[in-house]
């Protein structure tokens, strides 16, 4: 017996929907490359991605500059109809707070007594100028 058109398209359905809500199936390492050289304005070559996890549709992973800076950033991605989807990246430079223990204790105030340089500002793109967060 041969499965009617009308049946065959409720299988592909099926299927588009139980994997198009994954993003480990839909984000790839390409993309998130890709997309993160976008957000950030730098080659590819100039970052490493690291702590890939996905969760659901989204993906969140950090991004750490050859200069020193990290990023807490995300994308999100679907595979429907037309294909794998991908958002743009979305970033966040990681405040000195957010820095691990080890990190925050090489910046402390030295023993001199002086107070420590002012952290660099953060690099300023067209989002962040829109929202008057540029010195």
């Amino acid at each position: 017996m041969t499965p009617s058109p009308t049946s065959l398209f409720f299988v592909l359905l099926a299927a588009t929907v139980l994997v198009g809500g994954c993003a480990s199936h839909a984000v790839t390492d390409d993309a998130i490359v890709t997309n993160t050289s976008r957000a950030l304005g730098l080659p590819p070559s100039a970052f490493t991605i690291s702590n890939r996890a996905d969760s659901g549709v989204q993906t969140t992973f950090l991004a750490k500059t050859d200069g020193g800076r990290t990023y807490n950033c995300y994308v999100e991605g679907s595979v429907s109809v037309v294909g794998r989807v991908v958002s743009d990246a979305i970033c966040q430079e990681m405040r000195q707070s957010d820095a691990p223990a080890s990190a925050r204790r090489s910046n402390a105030r030295p023993a001199t007594g002086t107070a420590p340089a002012p952290a660099p500002a953060p690099a300023c793109n067209a989002l962040l100028r829109a929202a008057g967060r540029c010195n």
